[in-house]
């Protein structure tokens, strides 16, 4: 009876580890203290305009938590060459926040950040639109009078969750790289 029993035991717990374990092939559901975000590249949504097309990425709510689009241009000339992305005014007038809600409201102050050997600000929006819905994290770093501009679009995540994956993503030597093309420094030493 002992030996039945102990067997069972031992049947039943093989089979409880064995059904935990993942199948070879799938993924594990998304932990949201540890995500990997996978971004993959989409297509520019937006009209042509005076700064031409970005680039759009977008990552999975499987990866990031939530599902975040990122779209990604230079813009030329256009920033103010002696103090650059500096102040919440000058990241109002680069960003691109009107080309999906042209009523977001700004949630707080900009917070300086970097990418690559670029300083700048971020700042958090709220989209008022009911096609957007969702936050709007606006993004600017400058190389003088020339600056980079990122829009994300993190929808219904929480986005101290989603920043740090979006400025991950445009720190990353890809992204990097290509800046420094966009901005006409590909043969330009640039230390980051």
């Amino acid at each position: 009876m002992r030996r039945t029993l102990a067997l069972v035991l031992v049947v039943v717990g093989t089979g409880a580890v064995a059904g935990s374990l993942p199948l070879p092939g799938t993924r594990a559901p998304a932990n949201q203290a540890i995500l990997e975000p996978i971004w993959a590249e989409a297509k520019w949504p937006f009209a042509l305009d005076q700064w031409g097309f970005g680039r759009a990425f977008v990552c999975a709510p499987a990866d990031c938590g939530t599902r975040i689009e990122i779209y990604v241009r230079s813009k030329i000339g256009f920033c103010n060459c002696a103090t650059g992305v500096s102040d919440d005014a000058e990241l109002e007038r680069v960003g691109d926040t009107d080309m999906v809600d042209a009523k977001a409201r700004a949630v707080g102050g900009g917070r300086p950040i970097r990418i690559g050997w670029m300083k700048g600000l971020s700042r958090r929006y709220q989209a008022r639109e009911a096609a957007v819905r969702g936050s709007l994290l606006s993004v600017a770093s400058n190389d003088e009078c020339d600056v980079l501009v990122a829009l994300a679009m993190l929808r219904d995540g929480d986005p101290g969750v989603a920043e740090p994956a979006v400025m991950a993503f445009l720190n990353s030597n890809p992204m990097v790289l290509w800046a420094k093309r966009e901005l006409g420094l590909e043969f330009v030493r640039r230390d980051w």
